[in-house]
């Protein structure tokens, strides 16, 4: 190759940096995946904070007779927490949905019918998240800030899509798992081994030992200094960056 090819190669690799770095700050919610210098567009899997700051959240698509008994021990700990609503389950479990509104319990959109949104059209997906958005201004007069995309699928065209309705699109960084372990003890051990200070934790609200787990897990955290937070009040809602790995920074 010669010198000037060399330069040229050079020249084209430095503009592309600087591209990627200038739509960064311009687009905070664009996160660069290096390899070829692909942008994506990334959901929030944790927060970057120095205090040991923690969102614990529920998604409910199936069942609910666990509901009460959790918002139980949230409050004997003196807690809050976030739960995810699939539209199915908010006409099913109107009272319950009421019942979490009345205890301070932050509620986020699951989507109406549960789909693997990355599969869908913009206007099918506009219709998913909509129809759960209507429903839950209904129950509780508020509107909906954060949507989680169910299986934790998602794509470019979903991200847009749920900032254009002005929601913040929320995964997780630690997993309980709890949807398919049903050893109380290995759930715990799990979640305490992978939390971190802005991590978000995810549970189900019916999973089969849901209670027992966060019944051990709650108090533990609590003693190792952690701090129970909702999702809403644990992320940035402007002037943030979000790295490859969907951990949300200030800018």
């Amino acid at each position: 190759m010669t010198v000037r090819g060399r330069v040229w190669i050079n020249t084209a690799a430095l503009l592309a940096a600087v591209t990627i770095a200038v739509l960064s700050l311009t687009f905070p919610t664009f996160s660069a995946a290096y390899a070829g210098y692909t942008m994506r567009r990334l959901p929030i899997y944790s927060v970057d904070t120095p205090e040991k700051a923690i969102a614990l959240t529920f998604d409910a698509a199936w069942g609910a007779d666990k509901t009460e008994k959790i918002l139980e021990i949230l409050n004997a700990n003196g807690i809050k927490a976030t739960f995810f609503l699939v539209g199915f389950w908010i006409d099913k479990y109107i009272d319950e949905v009421k019942m979490l509104d009345n205890a301070g319990i932050e509620i986020g959109n699951h989507t109406e019918n549960h789909p693997d949104m990355a599969k869908l059209t913009a206007e099918q997906m506009k219709k998913e998240l909509l129809s759960v958005n209507d429903k839950l201004k209904a129950a509780t007069g508020k509107d909906t800030r954060f949507f989680r995309p169910p299986f934790g699928s998602y794509n470019d065209r979903l991200i847009g899509v749920s900032a254009e309705l002005g929601l913040t699109v929320i995964q997780w960084d630690v997993d309980s798992l709890d949807w398919k372990d049903t050893r109380t003890s290995s759930i715990v051990d799990r979640v305490s081994k992978k939390v971190r200070n802005g991590s978000i934790i995810l549970f189900h609200n019916n999973s089969d030992c849901v209670t027992d787990a966060i019944g051990i897990l709650i108090p533990k955290l609590l003693r190792e200094g952690y701090r129970f937070v909702t999702v809403g009040e644990l992320v940035r809602t402007e002037n943030y960056r979000i790295d490859h790995t969907g951990r949300q920074f200030a800018a």
